[in-house]
């Protein structure tokens, strides 16, 4: 079964970095689009960014200029790099997969979520 586990969440204060980064396990055949949302209390989940297989990026216009994301194909890693954090950026950041996984020779594409990870900004 394909697994995603993000890491690099924490507490920062406001104007500093974190690198969040989230790695897809499992019988995969390809991935088409890696991506991270994010939901605060009380908030739908939103989109914070994405990036194609072939490098196109998608940022939601909050986060254009201070986060970055870009993947590792080989490891089918994805990455999202922060800076100039906020406290309106405090939320649970999670990580999406559009991906097909392969299964006894046949394809099954699917889209996989991981469990979030928690980024508090706060003086």
């Amino acid at each position: 079964q394909v697994q995603l586990v993000e890491s690099g969440g924490g507490l920062v204060q406001p104007g500093g970095s974190l690198r969040l980064s989230c790695a897809a396990s499992g019988s995969i055949f390809s991935i088409n689009t890696m991506a991270w949302y994010r939901q605060a209390p009380g908030k739908r989940r939103d989109l914070v960014a994405s990036i194609h297989s072939l490098g196109g990026t998608n940022y939601a216009d909050s986060m254009k200029g201070r986060f970055t994301i870009s993947r590792d194909n080989a490891k089918n890693t994805v990455l999202l790099q922060m800076n100039s954090l906020k406290p309106e950026d405090t939320a649970v950041y999670y990580c999406n997969a559009d991906l097909t996984e392969s299964i006894n020779g046949y394809y099954r594409p699917g889209v996989y979520w991981g469990q979030g990870t928690q980024v508090s900004v706060s003086s």
